[in-house]
């Protein structure tokens, strides 16, 4: 690539000059000046720009202007971006643009640069140009990452990179010992890799490998290899000669034999192999003797070597959900080996009758992007990934015929989610249809969710709905990071699923010879049924709930105050034993058997529908030792019926069905600790939380609401507060999981859009304690911001907003107690609008009315265009550019509307809407374009207008008989008649 030349020589190369510019114009950072308009290029390089003709004298002026400002700035000019000996530009627009200016620049902080991170999503031309400077601009440099992954869908999922090969060149970084290759479109590895011969570690992770080459063998200081989620079918041979290699990664491919060469690798330390086709392990394995970490799960292993039990370092080998159903006796009785999800100890299946049966067809791997939400599927079976990240396995034979599945994501709402009064939600409702149709072989499931901030003595379950009622999976849990965890279930059917964390539950089936049924995170506490108790078999189930000395303390102010663990009984069958039943507590904590005084001491119970704990210790003996009290009961309780353990309650009636009941031993001075234990159970269940309202700096009309939990409020803060500023968060208010909750502009401010989330202008929040409850809302008023500024205020309102809201944060305050529904009252400032900025948003309009879109997909009305207008702000050329609008009209624009930022944007936006007007695809290439242009916030504006026109237009045509009425959520109520549709 030629180095550019300078706009002042070009401009006497001619009357008329060639401008050549990138498609995305960079965003000018703090100190430094972009890649300036005149800039030439090579031919080769003319592919990703777009040419304009400028007349001699502007060209002239701005190569002066050019001239002018590389003189003031040359060799003091600091960068932002570069942070000693380390350079990131894989978060910033147009990186590429940067990194090359500062490649024609050359200023001494670049000398010193060894690790560089840059994006992929960049035009292939322009990336490639830009690489191949870097031998001769970075020589020092050490690290290397060329990473998509910055970019994602609708659904979160990362987007590829648009990387496809590397320059031969880049072979002459002698110091390269780091690259990162991963999430791009790599379909081979490029040849110049194989001679960095410096290289230790080649990461090359989610790409679209199918093979690795031969040469891979030469690399000889490679210590850590990572090839996941390609496509891999075989492996070369010459892997073996790697043996400085530490640590390889090949899972999540299509691998079903490993070469006997593997076993060369002798300084290997991490092997793994999950995720893939193997049905069998060469036993040169076995000669891995620095192996600590084997991982061979979610693979088709019917066998593994004995062998592997002698590795003398190995701490970890995984072979769970394999098909092992034998082992070597050292193998099944070592304590590092994990073995679940294998039918251990089950009849192997009747032996094929030909040699073609035998034969395990391959299994297609489906990806599916964000614009998909169906997919196919064969009796060959499949691996699907969608755009959310859940992932399924569709064994060989798991349907007979053909099938088209079709999956939602859908945002959690209380009548959709079914949780007990300890349980908190982690994930997302994934859907999948259709519904009730059984597999002929269990469908895997993986489910991503949010790590629960307690673990101790609480479990991970995937809940579904099964009929009417919901019931929780066996469940096993993948961990691929620290914060990236995957719920794993087999499925027969499908339905709609989440994953909830709860305390542990444990179950028994009493049989008329009795049993013991203890706790797994409490052993002290049992049940005891002697024989005799029942006639019948009866499942009983336990949970225990452990509640910190220090904060019941704090809560009740008793200092003296102490309480044993919460035990919860349910059970299925007739009410009572025939014998009585003994369970066992610990005493509380800090309190013992020989010590402690009687008449402090209370065995309170609980069950529904009672609101009141009530006192039983005179109703039972007490036996009493060091450490743990036990007394007798016959029956558990009354009230719950004798289907809520075999089904749980249906979704509807959930919140109303009684729960189990439960003992909880006390002690402390007071004489009635009801109604301590009442206020105790309740704080239990609360959470307290901070309510924030944050504005953009740059855009006061963009307001962001978030409800946090109170030990994260400071963290957040800080990182907000470089982009936004607000007050301070509200008082610490006490929320239920799952609770409803509004936000309420008042004073003057209004919310700006019609969205699916507003009811009655209203903003609608619903709280899980483990998912953001966060919401970017865009407000208006019809004050004159012009004559002074509005000040108003976002009020937080319980469950339903009160008929009259109260005009002062004051007088608010004092209607506040347990059940008001007032929660918080914060100040929001629109600035007045000076002379400079223009006129107001719509103002001299004469564009004809138009509607872009259709009824079917959402229209975009003319209002709706001003509101993305008026939100654009400098960011409006890129999104230009992305919109294809040409260089030179946009110069024109600029030129036209040059004291107007306002009219501008709303010039281009709106002669752009006439061009596209009864075009297919219009609005969604408006929010492509919002997207790469780095406004997402604008993009998602965008897609909730068009989501709740969908809405409309599907409730109108269904009044009117037009369409069938869809299947109605569970536990949702039939939708009331929708206002029309509006244009």
């Amino acid at each position: 690539m030629s180095l550019p030349v300078s706009p002042k020589r070009m401009a006497h190369r001619g009357s008329r000059s060639l401008l050549l510019l990138p498609l995305q114009l960079p965003r000018a950072l703090p100190g430094q000046a972009c890649l300036r308009a005149g800039t030439c290029l090579a031919s080769k390089d003319r592919r990703w720009a777009m040419a304009a003709t400028v007349e001699e004298p502007e060209l002239e002026a701005a190569a002066a202007a050019g001239d002018a400002s590389e003189d003031s700035d040359a060799g003091s000019r600091a960068l932002p971006f570069l942070g000693g000996n380390r350079l990131s530009l894989d978060l910033y627009p147009g990186g590429c643009q940067q990194l090359l200016h500062l490649c024609v620049q050359q200023p001494l902080q670049l000398l010193q640069v060894e690790f560089l991170r840059l994006s992929t999503h960049e035009d292939p031309q322009l990336l490639e140009a830009t690489l191949a400077q870097l031998p001769q601009s970075l020589s020092c440099l050490r690290s290397l990452v060329l990473k998509g992954g910055q970019r994602r869908d609708t659904l979160g999922a990362c987007l590829r990179g648009a990387l496809t090969n590397l320059p031969a060149g880049l072979s002459g970084l002698a110091h390269l010992a780091h690259l990162d290759l991963s999430f791009n479109s790599l379909e081979t590895l490029p040849a110049c890799v194989l001679r960095m011969r410096g290289l230790g570690a080649l990461l090359l992770s989610h790409n679209c490998l199918s093979e690795l080459p031969e040469a891979l063998g030469v690399l000889p200081a490679l210590t850590f290899l990572a090839v996941t989620h390609n496509r891999l079918q075989t492996l070369p041979p010459a892997l073996g000669a790697l043996s400085t290699l530490q640590r390889l990664d090949l899972s999540q491919n299509l691998l079903d034999t490993l070469p006997p060469e593997i076993g060369g690798l002798g300084s290997l330390l991490e092997l793994n192999l999950a995720s893939n086709r193997l049905q069998s392990l060469p036993a040169s394995l076995a000669g891995l003797r620095s192996l600590r970490l084997l991982v061979l799960h979610s693979n088709l292993l019917a066998s593994v070597p004995a062998d592997l039990a002698r590795l003398p370092l190995l701490t970890r080998l995984d072979l769970r959900d394999n098909q092992l159903r034998d082992l070597p006796p050292e193998l099944l009785d070592a304590p590092f080996v994990r073995l679940q999800g294998n039918p251990l100890g089950e009849a192997s299946p009747d032996a094929p009758s030909s040699p073609v049966a035998a034969l395990i067809p391959e299994m297609p791997r489906l990806f599916l992007t964000s614009d998909l939400d169906s997919f196919p599927v064969t009796p060959r079976g499949c691996s699907v990934t969608l755009a959310c990240g859940v992932r399924l396995q569709f064994p060989a034979g798991a349907t007979a015929t053909p099938i088209t599945i079709r999956y939602r994501l859908l945002l959690p709402e209380p009548g959709l989610v079914p949780l007990g009064p300890h349980d908190a939600l982690l994930s997302h409702v994934l859907e999948l249809q259709p519904h009730r149709v059984a597999f002929q072989q269990d469908v895997g499931l993986w489910l991503p969710f949010t790590p629960p901030r307690a673990r101790r003595c609480r479990e991970v379950v995937v809940r579904t709905r099964n009929d009417n009622s919901w019931g929780d999976l066996e469940t096993y849990l993948e961990e691929e990071a620290p914060q990236r965890l995957w719920a794993h279930c087999q499925v027969p059917h499908f339905s709609w699923f989440l994953v909830v964390s709860r305390p542990v539950s444990n179950a028994c089936l009493v049989p008329p010879e009795g049993t013991l049924l203890c706790s797994s995170g409490h052993p002290g506490v049992k049940v005891i049924f002697p024989p005799g108790a029942t006639e019948e078999p009866r499942r009983v189930s336990m949970q225990v709930v452990r509640m910190a000395g220090r904060e019941l303390q704090a809560l009740l102010g008793e200092p003296e105050a102490a309480v044993s663990p919460l035990l919860c009984l349910s059970q299925s069958g007739p009410p009572s034993f025939l014998r009585p039943v003994t369970v066992q507590l610990p005493l509380p904590s800090g309190i013992t058997g020989l010590s402690l005084d009687r008449s402090r001491l209370h065995l309170l119970y609980w069950a529904p529908p009672a609101a009141t704990w009530d006192d039983i210790t005179a109703q039972v003996v007490l036996e009493l030792t060091h450490l743990y009290a036990r007394f007798q009961v016959t029956h558990f309780s009354w009230s719950v019926p004798a289907s809520f353990l075999s089904s749980p309650p249906p979704v509807c009636t959930a919140l109303l069905t009684p729960s189990p009941p439960r003992y909880w031993l006390w002690y402390t001075t007071k004489n009635c600790v009801g109604g301590l234990a009442r206020k105790a159970w309740e704080r239990l269940r609360l959470h307290r939380v901070n309510l924030i309202a944050l504005q953009r700096r740059r855009d006061p009309e963009q307001v962001l609401l978030q409800c946090l939990p109170r030990n994260k409020v400071d963290a957040t803060l800080r990182r907000l507060l470089q982009r936004y500023r607000g007050p301070e968060p509200s008082d610490t208010v006490e929320m239920f999981e799952g609770e409803e909750f509004f936000a309420a502009f008042e004073r003057g401010i209004d919310v700006d859009a019609d969205r699916p989330d507003c009811v009655e202008g209203r903003i609608c929040f619903v709280f899980y304690s483990h998912l953001k409850n966060v919401k970017e809302v865009y407000v208006t008023t019809t004050l004159d911001r012009e004559a002074q500024a509005v000040r108003g205020q976002v009020s937080f309102y319980r469950g339903a907003v009160p008929v009259q809201v109260p005009e002062e944060a004051e007088a608010a305050r004092q209607r506040k107690g347990a059940d008001a529904l007032w929660m918080a009252t914060l100040p929001i400032k629109l600035p007045r609008l000076r002379g400079s900025e223009g006129p107001r948003r719509g103002a001299g309009l004469s564009l004809a009315p138009l509607n872009l879109g259709d009824a079917e997909t959402g229209f975009l009305t003319q209002s709706n265009l001003l509101s993305v207008a008026g939100r654009l702000g400098p960011d409006w050329p890129a999104v230009a550019l992305h919109l294809g609008v040409s260089y030179r009209e946009l110069q024109r624009i600029r030129h036209e509307f040059r004291d107007d930022l306002d009219g501008q944007i709303r010039h281009m936006l709106f002669s752009w809407a006439e061009r596209q007007a009864g075009q297919p695809g219009a609005v969604g290439l408006l929010v492509q374009a919002l997207e790469q242009s780095d406004r997402q916030d604008v993009a998602e504006e965008v897609r909730a207008v068009l989501e709740l026109g969908r809405r409309k237009y599907q409730d109108g045509i269904r009044r009117t008989g037009l369409a069938p009425k869809d299947p109605a959520l569970p536990g949702s109520s039939a939708p009331q008649p929708p206002e029309p549709a509006q244009a």
